[in-house]
């Protein structure tokens, strides 16, 4: 994409959207209050309002590489703070996306540099589950579980914090584990039975 192109764009968006309504932005100026969490991956295939017919002001977003929650990453824990302590968001959603690069690259041992510190993140997840994969004889296949597998290991990470188990307590939150399939764009909720897998390890994590 042409950079000058960006900013012509921009104004013809701007007349759309004072077209339809003259308070537009006015109206956006006023605040947020986002019901919903999204942290999602970095992937420039992969627009998380755009996939989920959200408008501007409705959805909290945050995306990384992999679409990961690490204990020691401060941005996303920040994030998690803001988002669940101050915009008092009703969910917490976790998205990955099959054919997703860093998962790949995790895959593979190969040196990657600087990223090797937050593949190995997903490196774990490979490790956790690793009979389940191992067991997987299609690649592809085994690929596409890791991402879903990947996405569960955050969802857990994100129940693991201080700032959700608070909110559990004082009202309700819920925690939804997607999966966006980039070859038909559809949304897939991996339904995770998060009793089944916390009851072995609440009182390890638990906090509040």
């Amino acid at each position: 994409m042409n950079i000058s192109q960006i900013f012509a764009n921009n104004k013809v968006w701007i007349t759309e959207k004072l077209k339809g309504n003259p308070e537009y932005f006015k109206n956006l100026s006023l605040g947020q209050s986002p019901e919903i969490l999204y942290i999602g991956c970095s992937d420039s295939r992969v627009s998380s309002e755009e996939l989920m017919g959200a408008k501007p002001g409705e959805v909290f977003v945050h995306r990384n590489i992999a679409n990961m929650v690490p204990n020691t990453d401060l941005s996303v824990m920040s994030v998690i703070n803001y988002a669940v302590s101050y915009l008092k968001v009703k969910h917490v959603v976790v998205c990955g996306h099959y054919y997703c690069n860093g998962v790949k690259a995790a895959m593979q041992s190969e040196d990657m540099g600087i990223l090797n510190p937050w593949l190995r993140n997903i490196r774990d997840v490979y490790r956790i589950h690793r009979h389940e994969l191992d067991a997987i004889a299609d690649e592809d296949l085994r690929y596409k579980r890791l991402v879903e597998l990947n996405v569960q290991e955050q969802c857990v990470n994100v129940l693991k914090t201080a700032d959700v188990q608070k909110a559990y307590k004082e009202r309700t939150l819920t925690v939804h584990g997607w999966v966006f399939d980039i070859k038909t764009g559809q949304l897939v909720d991996l339904e995770i039975d998060f009793d089944k897998i916390l009851v072995n390890i609440m009182e390890i994590y638990r906090i509040i």
